[in-house]
């Protein structure tokens, strides 16, 4: 099987096949830090972690750069309103990407360059780019000559005569009138009075939003990268002139692959600001929710949810999405925790041990038609919906085992293949970024004495139910109930438990 990728470049599927076999050069284009990770942020990082994951599941070599824009608009002005400075929001709000994104489990890139540790790079490529005859410089700022570049528009499919007939009657303003034409974008710009400025041959100033991430991509991954991700909104016009910047003074296509997730709704509408319906992370799954009785929102069920969408497909968020997703990770949860629920009565050898239930120390049969499955949709196009249903026919059949267990005291099937189904399981799962733990409650010899207690608890309930003291039994069971311990009365006379 081979794996195939949805190119934006191209508009269609395609073979991938990277620069180098075996390894891959992986770029995103990184949040702008000025406020707290969004709804989108968390779809599209939770997405691009999972083609990471998926693509090292697969054997590649990953090299996965993600970016820091630490100089903006939006920053100066967070940092006015909090009568704060640059350095100390774009700090604040990277250490919130980082606690947001491990919450959803994200895996952290290879490396986070910023715009500010990179302003050698970002100058050098401006000035290479004046040398070629595609920038100019006009009082302070600098420009690049959009129509020097004969293939702008090949990534968003858009052409400069078209977007001309469709811009009659722009606003000017004093940087529109600096250009040599409207579709001209800035590379540097001029030093403002109370905004931080860097030196530069063409005077203090900044760097514009599109060059940082072409001089960060070069700078860390080299020319030519495999895959560049992003956002549907970055098509136009950020990424447009990230190729146009890097083509121009290299010759080589930027990146053979550009990959673009779709786009977040809430209740239908997009989902911005000025319609009231912006929502972070942190609000979505700290705050309890009336839809989930009071619950809070599970943060590996915001990432099901997420994955339950292909992510090219836009998603929508709602309250019925919301509940059917937690509810979907309790399915899911219950198949994941299988070996630690069960593993011991099913008479599995290593339930002690402490890697037991750690993916990497688990060897899963490639020929498993369940493992080839989940590799066919992921193949096509990182084909989420596809892997997930592969999962949860798994935890489906490790739920009805352990219902068997529980009220039978066996499975119908034999411990090896239970045993196997988990871990396929689980690891396949962990490429989906999908995990779920026994919570760590008793250390193993206060578990071992709880399981004491618990016993002679039962045994007393068993005295007092032959002694026809009804109350009491009731009373013992509702004592063992409130601990989590679930009884199933067995028609022999013994009693089986488990926690619940």
């Amino acid at each position: 099987m081979s794996l195939t990728l949805y190119n934006t470049l191209t508009r269609h599927k395609e073979t991938f096949e990277p620069i180098e076999p075996g390894k891959v050069r992986m770029y995103c284009c990184g949040v702008t830090v000025y406020d707290y990770c969004h709804l989108g942020h968390a779809r599209s990082y939770i997405a691009w972690d999972v083609v990471c994951r998926y693509l090292r599941w697969r054997g590649y070599q990953v090299h996965y750069v993600q970016n820091f824009t630490d100089i903006d608009d939006k920053i100066l002005k967070r940092a006015r309103t909090e009568g704060s400075t640059m350095e100390a929001v774009s700090e604040k709000y990277i250490a919130a990407y980082f606690e947001d994104m491990d919450r959803l489990n994200v895996l952290k890139a290879d490396e986070y360059p910023r715009a500010t540790h990179t302003l050698n790079g970002i100058k050098r490529l401006i000035h290479e780019l004046e040398q070629k005859g595609v920038a100019y410089a006009a009082d302070g700022d600098v420009y690049y000559a959009v129509r020097k570049f004969p293939n702008y528009g090949k990534l968003s499919g858009r052409k400069l005569d078209d977007m001309e007939a469709g811009a009659s009657g722009r606003v000017e303003n004093p940087e529109e009138a600096k250009k040599k034409d409207p579709f001209d974008f800035a590379l540097w710009k001029g030093a403002k009075p109370d905004e931080p400025a860097w030196e530069s041959p063409w005077g203090s100033g900044r760097p514009g939003w599109h060059i940082e991430c072409s001089a960060m991509v070069r700078e860390q991954l080299g020319e030519e990268i495999d895959i560049h991700v992003g956002g549907a909104d970055l098509v136009f016009p950020h990424h447009e002139n990230e190729i146009a910047q890097s083509e121009a003074v290299t010759g080589k296509s930027l990146s053979r692959y550009w990959l673009h997730n779709g786009m977040v709704n809430v209740d239908g509408e997009k989902m911005s600001k000025s319609l009231g319906n912006f929502t972070t992370i942190r609000q979505l799954l700290d705050e309890p929710l009336e839809i989930l009785g009071g619950d809070r929102f599970h943060p590996m069920a915001l990432r099901l949810f997420v994955l339950q969408a292909q992510y090219r497909k836009p998603i929508d968020f709602t309250g019925e999405a919301i509940a059917a997703a937690q509810n979907s990770w309790h399915t899911l949860t219950e198949g994941l925790l299988f070996g630690f629920e069960y593993g011991q009565s099913l008479g599995w050898s290593d339930v002690a041990d402490t890697s037991f239930g750690d993916p990497t120390c688990m060897r899963i049969p490639e020929s498993s038609e369940a493992v080839r499955r989940f590799q066919s949709a992921m193949d096509d196009d990182f084909n989420s919906p596809g892997g997930l249903a592969v999962l949860f026919e798994l935890a489906k059949e490790l739920r009805r085992a352990g219902n068997l267990i529980t009220h039978q005291g066996q499975a119908d099937r034999s411990a090896e293949d239970l045993r196997q189904d988990w871990q396929i399981l689980v690891c396949l799962a962990q490429v989906l970024g999908l995990e779920a733990k026994p919570e760590p409650t008793t250390t193993q010899s206060e578990g071992k004495n709880n399981d004491t207690a618990i016993e002679e608890i039962i045994q007393a309930r068993q005295a007092a139910r032959k002694a026809k003291n009804f109350a009491e039994s009731d009373r013992l069971r509702d004592l063992l109930a409130a601990q989590g311990i679930a009884l199933i009365d067995q028609p022999d006379g013994t009693t089986r438990w488990h926690r619940g």
